[in-house]
């Protein structure tokens, strides 16, 4: 059977902003999702993938990216535009696609009897690794500040940003064995364990994306199950939805690794005792985590000191 690795990340408590481009007037706003019937603010699956892409890009560890990002003109460079993904990182862990248009136009009079119209043609790969939207621990209360551009005042020196504190907690999935090189789950533990922010994030909006808090299940299961299983209730973070899930034995405890912040909690305790690997820091869960990865899949083990 394949092992699946899955994932829930909460990210420490900070102020975040704008995390895209997009105004209203002279507003910058956040994203928005309506959450268990309260408006959340949210940040894309696309930012996060963008985060670990560049992180493979500047890590330093010989990462071969296909999609490399120039910070001088804000623009993507690719290597290879007919893709790679045995070369390249990228192309391999997070997919790809490229749809062409037809080589000749289909005229607008009626075709012949038994000509087909031409057609375009996509080069597509699905990524392996499965990232959801990242949500906002706390409902959105519509804070906003307000600034003015230094020098000569026009119209449109005045401005407004959309800000929320909040934590924000997303998941993740990846099956090793669908990757062309099964030992890049490592690249992608040690990426999303060390993200520092990500896409689209204006320098003056630094936001932390790391984890403060992680919970990580290697698996036979087809489903995650741990998807979102942080919950903040009066300014705490709970886990009680997880631990429900273990003490009702629909995952084993010997599947989760749980560490950071939210160790310190009285579930944490009670799954301690159940049997899940715990660890007070998130650095020690995931070289953990990898040495058990490296064994299982037979990896060579120089993939543990990249």
């Amino acid at each position: 059977m394949s092992f699946h690795l899955f994932g829930n990340v909460l990210t420490g408590y900070g102020t975040a902003a704008n995390n895209r481009g997009e105004n209203e007037g002279n507003i910058t706003t956040l994203q928005k999702i309506l959450w268990k019937g309260e408006v959340h603010t949210t940040v894309s699956a696309e930012a996060i993938r963008w985060a670990l892409r560049y992180y493979w890009q500047t890590a330093g560890n010989d990462y071969q990216v296909n999609r490399r990002w120039n910070d001088d003109t804000n623009d993507n460079i690719w290597q290879n535009e007919n893709f790679d993904d045995t070369i390249f990182i990228d192309d391999d862990v997070l997919g790809f696609m490229r749809a062409e248009g037809a080589k000749v136009e289909a005229s607008d009079e009626p075709k012949q009897k038994g000509k087909k119209a031409p057609k375009g043609t996509t080069t597509a790969k699905r990524g392996v690794l499965e990232v959801t939207r990242a949500v906002s621990t706390t409902p959105f209360s519509g804070d906003l500040t307000f600034n003015a551009a230094s020098g000569k005042k026009g119209r449109t020196s005045l401005y407004g940003t959309e800000v929320h504190a909040t934590c924000y907690q997303y998941g993740f999935a990846l099956t090793p064995e669908r990757l062309k090189d099964k030992s890049r789950v490592i690249a992608v533990l040690d990426g999303l364990s060390s993200l520092g922010e990500v896409a689209g994030n204006h320098s003056r909006f630094l936001y932390d994306f790391s984890p403060e808090s992680l919970i990580l299940r290697w698996t036979h299961d087809f489903s995650p199950r741990i998807l979102y299983c942080f919950e903040e209730k009066e300014r705490q973070i709970s886990i009680d939805e997880l631990l429900r899930k273990v003490k009702n034995q629909d995952i084993e405890p010997q599947e989760l690794w749980i560490a950071g912040a939210i160790t310190e909690s009285e579930e944490v305790e009670e799954l301690e005792e159940l049997g899940v690997h715990i660890f007070p820091g998130i650095k020690l869960a995931v070289q953990s985590m990898k040495q058990v990865i490296t064994k299982d899949l037979q990896l060579p083990q120089m993939e543990l000191i990249r």
